[in-house]
């Protein structure tokens, strides 16, 4: 006689109890969680970052925050920044403290990858430089046929200009424009050493005038009497590059993630994303430039 097999209450109520978490764990895993809520922090993956050294244009105007979210929606790499000028930027990736740049200098960027610290550079987009100053424009600049006839007229005029000094992107432009023009002034010139806002409100105070990119400019309020002055000249274009530190040379750097980075910006849907990008106003603040026909992306 075949005897039939019945579990007993206590199989029963085990048997039920695994059911139950195993639908639990299914639940949690559709809502996002790559991992049961019930795993111990210890046994939970460790999350993919990614360190960021920026100028602080890309920062202020809020752009870093749109790409850092798309960037962490396609590949799950969680990126963080810190924003200073161009030099500090790569000054923290030499030391070890950044896995990639975003920067706007090409002579200093060249330099750091003849150094052997960059690696794999890549234009992805460009505004221009624009000089600000106050609205009666003393100096007659609004005239000028280049960029360094501008500030020559600064310079004969002894008018205020205040210079961000602090080795940024736009400093060093700066500094070409002022040697093309024969010189700094020797006098009515101030540094502030702080980040292109501060450099913005320093200069309305003074009713100054200085160079600034126009997507901070744009993106900046409260800068009364201080309205563009001298613009869209060919020796203002403004072109930002992203670069791998090597990890050859800086051992702690995150190549792959980095790598990532730079593809996602380059591609259509970061462009897409940078070239729709307006900030608080009403029209781009960038042009995406990696997938413009014709254009060099080591430029």
């Amino acid at each position: 006689m075949r005897r039939i097999f019945r579990p007993s209450p206590r199989l029963m109520t085990m048997l039920a109890a695994i059911v139950a978490l195993l639908i639990v764990a299914r639940v949690e895993a559709k809502s996002g969680d790559t991992y049961p809520r019930y795993m111990s922090p210890a046994d939970r993956p460790a999350e993919r970052t990614l360190m960021l050294a920026t100028t602080t244009s890309v920062d202020a105007t809020g752009l870093l925050d749109v790409l850092a979210d798309a960037f962490k929606a396609d590949t799950g790499v969680t990126l963080k920044w810190i924003a200073v000028g161009t030099g500090a930027a790569l000054k923290q990736a030499r030391d070890g403290n950044a896995d990639v740049v975003i920067v706007h200098a090409k002579k200093l960027e060249d330099e750091f990858v003849r150094a052997g610290f960059g690696v794999n550079r890549r234009v992805f987009a460009r505004n221009y430089f624009i000089v600000v100053g106050p609205a009666d424009d003393p100096a007659r600049i609004a005239g000028a046929s280049t960029a360094a006839d501008a500030f020559g007229r600064i310079r004969s005029a002894g008018l205020p200009f205040v210079s961000r000094g602090d080795n940024s992107g736009t400093h060093t432009r700066e500094l070409d424009l002022w040697s093309r023009a024969g010189g700094k002034p020797s006098a009515a010139y101030l540094e502030t050493g702080q980040g292109m806002a501060e450099t913005l409100r320093v200069t309305a105070e003074r009713r100054a005038y200085t160079l600034t990119d126009t997507a901070t400019f744009q993106a900046l309020k409260g800068l009364a009497g201080l309205v563009p002055l001298f613009e869209s000249a060919p020796d203002l274009e403004n072109v930002y590059a992203v670069i791998a530190v090597d990890p050859a040379r800086v051992p702690t750097a995150r190549y792959r993630e980095a790598m990532t980075f730079i593809a996602f910006l380059t591609s259509p849907r970061g462009q897409k994303l940078i070239g729709e990008f307006k900030g608080q106003g009403d029209r781009p603040l960038f042009e995406p430039l990696a997938r413009t026909p014709g254009v060099d992306l080591l430029k």
